[in-house]
């Protein structure tokens, strides 16, 4: 199946005439940048070889990439294990060390000794140590008359024991992946860091300027970055968390250049993308955007409405909600994007119209006819029954689990299990009350119950009138009934009498927790709305979108195989799945509609012009408003004398790409990848060369923050920069 796979790849790098039209798209295997990539990339302005990039056997550019945390990615910066991310990727953590005394988030943190840099339990880096290809092996005993259960059990099985083989006996980690929707499977090798430490963050005024206001969008002016750093043991081995560890020497770290860009110079973007689904049929595209989407845009805009207001009212709120409101608004806002880039560019019609010309081939042929002519009428068929229970997903996770206090109630399922048992483990029970009281201090330290019954009166009155009463949970039946539906009764009821919105009580509970306790738990009326929440989803939502998910996969892996099979002169690249790949492009403006065109880059004049103290996204920092009135710029300034800012070119990212370097030919830092522009959020679905661009912060921006807005020189001594 691989030498299949890679034979029609490499033949169609070779023949097809769109692959210079194209070149921008796609998120490339590393391993396979050799046969696949190199020459390409080279004739656009790549210096470097495939090996360089990534290699088993020497120091190489991925020996310095990393996961951060379990949704980004960050590069090693010094050979003292200095890491470069997004500041929102960074954002939690620095979140979680700030008070009203030291709020971090606001005024920015910087570590002036390793002694100050802050330790970020829980946080990990995860470096890959290597790729294979283990298909074949993967696959050994399945065989085309299989049930797909019956594949995907000798698929686990071999997977586990092929892993289990690979790392027995080393500090590493496996994890083995499928691509092109199963029809091919990697093996990935980790080493994982367990040591992180904050060491700078600017403050948001520069981190997070524009806000959701210029989130996703262009131009942009974010000094959107943070730096930690990774400890280990004095073996240079990873650990976890001591005050003995040591900052950590890599193989490889970036070299930074302060020699800028311009407009076609090459790039490439190496990182951890998360998720993209390029290859799904129209019926998928129509279902995410004008059925499911729709529903948890309106949702999310409700919860984001309430939670900002009370930010903007008080200071304690503003801190304990920054982090959860960043993390609703990102999607909130890249949903949309989607929509608008989908509806823009025809992408629906664009889909159709290839479906119409796949349908053609394979009526053209009698046994094509027979392997895959009612493939397109079975996807069709499957995604009209999943609309509905996935309307009926979204409303659950975006209503019914957005309220904070019913998904910290089930978090009480295990001990209430474990309490009911005839023979209660008592060691057992004793280890989840510790564990909960852990987990109870970290709740209300960033939870208010009045944001909450607000989200709650907002989110479960759309959930009980909007949806259909047959996708509505029974647990609504009890408002309708013991309540007349008056949600706002309900509600005073629930805030006023439960446990877990009441740190005193709770904490009284636990301390003198006996089993015979979990029936108070039992009465709880918020552990009964989250009982009977997922009870409903466990019983009448997840079987079904699991069976149909079956389906779905077991039809496009077959149409993946078949789409190949009738463009045998086009690349195909394996669709993002949160392993390491490179994306190439060049620096480049774009021009999202009519009469309306960008240029490429922004610089800190964008950030003056913006300023409005009234407005909390566009307050400029005092000092970063000197340095520009006496444009002081330092060595950071461009060769035009102006403080550059933040850059679009034509890589090909998704979310988890947040906090890649982004590289010039030499392979020099240039950027960190943090967004892409509002239109092209579709590129999830579908990539627009002419429309999508990825955003980066210049790296001389974020050298010049460090250095004369922080004055923390000491950072940028441990690097490596070149002029």
């Amino acid at each position: 199946m691989k030498c299949h796979f890679i034979r029609l790849m490499v033949l169609s790098f070779l023949l097809s005439p769109f692959s210079v039209l194209l070149a921008n798209e796609g998120m490339w295997i590393p391993m396979l940048l050799s046969l696949l990539n190199e020459k390409e990339m080279q004739s656009m302005g790549l210096k470097l070889t495939a090996e360089d990039i990534y290699s088993i056997n020497q120091s190489c550019l991925k020996d310095a990439i990393v996961i951060f945390g379990g949704g980004c990615t960050g590069e090693i910066i010094s050979a003292e294990g200095l890491l470069l991310t997004n500041h929102h990727c960074g954002y939690g953590s620095i979140q979680r060390h700030s008070t009203l005394e030291k709020d971090y988030l606001t005024d920015g943190f910087w570590a002036a000794s390793h002694d100050e840099e802050l330790s970020n339990p829980g946080l990990t880096c995860t470096m890959l140590v290597r790729m294979e290809d283990v298909t074949a092996k993967v696959l050994s005993g399945v065989t085309g008359d299989l049930s797909e259960a019956s594949r995907k059990k000798i698929i686990e099985e071999n997977s586990l024991k092929i892993s289990e083989a690979a790392v027995k006996g080393t500090p590493y980690e496996a994890e083995i992946i499928p691509f092109y929707y199963g029809n091919e499977f990697y093996m990935l090798i980790y080493e994982v860091f367990r040591d992180i430490r904050l060491v700078g963050a600017p403050p948001s005024n520069i981190g997070n300027f524009g806000g959701d206001t210029d989130n996703w969008m262009w131009p942009r002016h974010t000094g959107d970055f943070s730096i930690f750093r990774i400890y280990v043991n004095k073996d240079n081995q990873p650990a976890e968390y001591s005050p003995d560890n040591v900052p950590y020497t890599p193989k490889k770290h970036l070299t930074i250049t302060l020699k800028g860009y311009e407009r076609g110079d090459f790039t490439f973007v190496f990182g951890y993308p998360a998720f993209t689904q390029e290859y799904l049929p129209s019926y998928a595209i129509e279902m995410i955007t004008f059925a499911e989407n729709p529903i948890r845009i309106d949702l999310r805009t409700k919860s984001l409405n309430i939670i900002l207001d009370a930010m903007r009212q008080n200071d304690l709120i503003r801190l304990q909600y920054a982090s959860k409101h960043v993390g609703i608004a990102n999607s909130w806002k890249k949903w949309m994007g989607e929509k608008r880039g989908i509806m823009l560019y025809d992408v629906v019609d664009k889909k159709r119209a290839y479906e119409d010309r796949f349908q053609l081939w394979v009526d053209g042929d009698p046994d094509r006819k027979a392997h895959y002519g009612e493939l397109l009428p079975s996807l069709k068929t499957v995604y009209d029954q999943l609309t509905p229970y996935r309307e009926a997903q979204a409303y659950y996770s975006e209503a019914g689990m957005r309220v904070e206090v019913l998904r910290f109630a089930n978090t009480y399922k295990t001990l209430v299990t474990l309490s009911k048992e005839k023979l209660p483990d008592m060691k057992k029970i004793s280890e989840e009350t510790e564990k909960l009281k852990r987990g109870s201090e970290a709740f209300f330290k960033n939870y208010n119950a009045d944001v909450d019954k607000k989200l709650f009166l907002s989110l479960f009155t759309s959930y009980m009138n909007v949806t259909d009463i047959s996708y509505q949970p029974d647990v609504f039946e009890d408002i309708r009934v013991k309540y007349k539906g008056n949600i706002t009764k309900y509600a005073d009821e629930l805030f006023c009498r439960s446990f877990f919105v009441c740190p005193v009580r709770l904490n009284a509970l636990l301390d003198n927790y006996k089993p015979s306790h979990y029936k108070r738990l039992l009465k709880d009326q918020a552990y009964q709305l989250a009982s009977g929440l997922s009870e409903y989803y466990l019983k009448s939502i997840q079987p079904y979108t699991r069976k149909m998910s079956i389906t779905i996969d077991s039809l496009m892996r077959i149409y993946m195989k078949a789409q190949i099979e009738m463009e045998p002169d086009w690349r195909f690249y394996p669709d993002a799945n949160s392993t390491l790949r490179v994306a190439y492009g060049k620096v480049d403006d774009y021009t999202p509609r009519d009469a309306v065109g960008y240029d490429y880059y922004t610089t800190l004049t964008g950030i003056m012009e913006k300023e409005d103290s009234t407005v909390y996204d566009y307050v400029v920092d005092k000092r970063l408003k000197e340095l520009y009135i006496n444009e002081d710029y330092g060595r950071y300034a461009d060769k035009d004398g102006t403080m550059r800012v933040c850059f679009t070119a034509s890589n090909h990212t998704t979310g988890g790409n947040s906090g890649s370097p982004v590289f010039n030919g030499d392979g020099y830092l240039i950027g960190i990848n943090f967004d892409r522009n509002w239109e092209g959020t579709m590129s999830d679905l579908m990539y627009d060369p002419f429309h999508c661009r990825n955003i980066c912060l210049d790296i001389r921006y974020c050298l010049f923050v460090i250095d004369k807005v922080a004055g923390a020189s000491h950072l940028i001594d441990e690097m490596t920069i070149v002029e």
